[in-house]
């Protein structure tokens, strides 16, 4: 077996050093409620039950709560810069008909966020949603419409 040679344990400890120095930088990019949510949500779940959520700031405090009675890593005094952090990225949509289809193929590629800022007048949203079928989106003949009303009624461009 061949060993490590001075010039390979140096260029080895420079490249992890380098992506230590890069993961820190990212994270000092990210709100203080993202970097919680990084480190004790997605530890044991991946994005999608987050994205599909769509709770105001009391309803994901109870779920935060929740999960830190089943074991999630969640100081006392950071439930409430995650819960505001997750009401404000992940927060809540209004009611229609629509929400439930946005909730189960929108989210499946965008965070509610994204879909929030986005404001279209009905063709645009209609474009759109062609445009996100042809990407694969799995939205039926049926829900297209039910989810175009819903988009065009609830995020559009401001007067």
């Amino acid at each position: 077996m061949r060993g490590f040679s001075g010039k390979s344990l140096i260029w080895g400890t420079v490249t992890l050093c380098s992506a230590m120095i890069a993961f820190s930088a990212g994270q000092q990019d990210m709100a203080p409620g993202e970097i919680i949510m990084n480190k004790a949500c997605v530890t044991c779940h991946d994005m999608r039950p987050i994205n599909m959520q769509a709770l105001d700031m009391n309803g994901w405090t109870k779920l935060v709560e929740s999960m830190v009675e089943k074991g999630a890593q969640v100081k006392k005094e950071d439930v409430p810069v995650l819960a505001e952090y997750l009401s404000l990225e992940h927060g809540p949509l209004p009611n229609g008909a629509g929400k439930p289809i946005l909730l189960d193929v929108c989210t499946r590629c965008h965070d509610l966020h994204r879909i929030r800022e986005s404001q279209y007048d009905r063709d645009g949203w209609e474009d759109l949603l062609v445009h996100m079928i042809g990407e694969g989106a799995e939205l039926s003949d049926d829900d297209f419409p039910v989810l175009l009303n819903y988009l065009a009624r609830n995020f559009r461009p401001q007067q």
